[in-house]
């Protein structure tokens, strides 16, 4: 059984900002369940009950549409070194767009980005921490350089342009409510 928690103890920051991985899962009230992976230097523990982190352009957009219909998510750490940890933050979360302050004023937070989306913020309304006994060691070896390198040849420009076509909707038709309508 997994122990629960009120906030982010200071340990437990510490092993967040060690991984190289997490991932996000939303849903909207029907339609398809999303989890997201998500690398790079995107996430950032704002307090004990805060945090945010830096959603990079994709092929599809599918937490900001669940967002907009239903603001629960969940973030979940796995330590594929070291001592077994599952880490769950659970809680409410908010999408800033790039017509927002909150995005530009989060933004600063993580380093530049020519694919930076959106910026989402999440209060946490419970931490949970759990054996992760059968999680498998894995070595980290490298970033990935693929999606950074693929913004800046595209440039900002041509990276909207693919917002219109890619992640308007999600793959339910949900409207994500990138472009301020």
């Amino acid at each position: 059984m997994g122990k629960g928690l009120a906030h982010i103890t200071p340990e437990l920051k510490k092993f967040i900002e060690n991984q190289k991985i997490f991932f996000v899962g939303t849903a909207a009230n029907e339609g398809t369940v999303n989890i997201s992976p998500k690398g790079t230097d995107s996430f950032r523990v704002i307090s004990e009950t805060k945090i945010v982190w830096l959603n990079l352009t994709g092929s599809g957009n599918e937490t900001a549409a669940h967002l907009a219909k239903n603001n629960r998510m969940t973030i979940m750490f796995c330590a594929f070194e070291g001592k077994p940890m599952i880490l769950r933050l659970y809680g409410v979360s908010k999408i800033y767009h790039e017509r927002d302050s909150e995005f530009h004023e989060y933004l600063e937070l993580f380093p530049e980005n020519v694919g930076s989306r959106q910026v989402i913020e999440m209060d946490i309304g419970l931490v949970q921490i759990s054996c992760g006994y059968a999680v498998p060691f894995m070595d980290f070896k490298e970033e990935r350089t693929t999606l950074n390198t693929w913004a800046v040849k595209q440039g900002k420009a041509r990276i909207k342009d693919y917002w219109k076509d890619k992640n308007t909707e999600s793959i339910d038709g949900f409207e994500t409510q990138i472009f301020d309508d």
